[in-house]
């Protein structure tokens, strides 16, 4: 499969920021990584591997991209107020400037992603289709952390409850609501060493509540929170989600 590295300076996000991609055709699918993961770190855990066959039949492509606002909060970059500013600016980064470069390398200007992560980047893929429905049509969230709150050492403000799904969507406007109620959100965890499916089934009633379709699978006590059972869980949902 073809891969392509490419990257440039946000002036959002006050730095440089590199993106991939792993094949020619298909879907584009947005994959995050781990907190602290760069762009190339799905493929080094052999999550792109494990999504080969999807890619070498054109059904999906994949890219990625350095985990901006996981880092700043792990680096503790600034205070708890600095980090959530670089959070809130992340996903103003993926709406105006990451989704038009994929939709241009898609030669489409209205294609739409799925987005994908496991962890913190399962955080990232949902809040992509909650705070952007009209870019993202579905989200995998795998092992899912959907409350970061714990993570910042200190208040946050607006600027990360602007931005966490489970915050965001019971404030929704209806006509934003509209759009999401026509996505699909999974949300998939396993239930073994450091799995918290409550996480997950927490999630899941947030968007019930809301009456955005989604679904909690369970994967059972024999999968810990690790890349083994994310390799099983992508390309089972890609599958599922894209057509062809």
């Amino acid at each position: 499969m073809n891969k392509l590295v490419t990257g440039w300076y946000s002036d959002r996000l006050e730095r440089d920021v590199t993106v991939v991609r792993w094949g020619d055709y298909g879907r584009p699918v947005l994959v995050f990584p781990s907190a602290g993961g760069d762009a190339e770190e799905v493929e080094r855990f052999h999550l792109v591997g494990a999504c080969s066959a999807l890619m070498d039949s054109g059904r999906v492509k994949l890219y990625s991209v350095d985990s901006v606002n996981g880092r700043a909060m792990l680096a503790r970059e600034g205070d708890a107020g600095r980090q959530a500013w670089i959070h809130r600016q992340f996903f103003e980064f993926v709406r105006h400037e990451l989704v038009p470069a994929v939709r241009a390398d898609s030669f489409s200007d209205d294609i739409e992603l799925l987005a994908a992560g496991a962890s913190i980047g399962a955080f990232n893929a949902v809040a992509c289709v909650c705070l952007h429905p009209d870019l993202f049509s579905a989200a995998v969230g795998m092992s899912g952390t959907y409350d970061l709150r714990r993570f910042f050492d200190g208040p946050v403000g607006a600027h990360y409850a602007d931005t966490a799904p489970i915050e965001v969507v019971p404030r929704l406007a209806e006509h934003h609501l509209d759009v999401l109620r026509r996505r699909f959100v999974v949300l998939a965890s396993g239930e073994g060493a450091n799995e918290d499916i409550g996480e997950s089934w927490r999630m899941a009633a947030v968007l019930g509540g809301a009456g955005v379709p989604n679904r909690v699978d369970p994967w059972g006590p024999e999968w810990p929170h690790d890349w083994p059972l994310w390799r099983a869980m992508l390309p089972r949902y890609l599958d599922e989600l894209v057509e062809g």
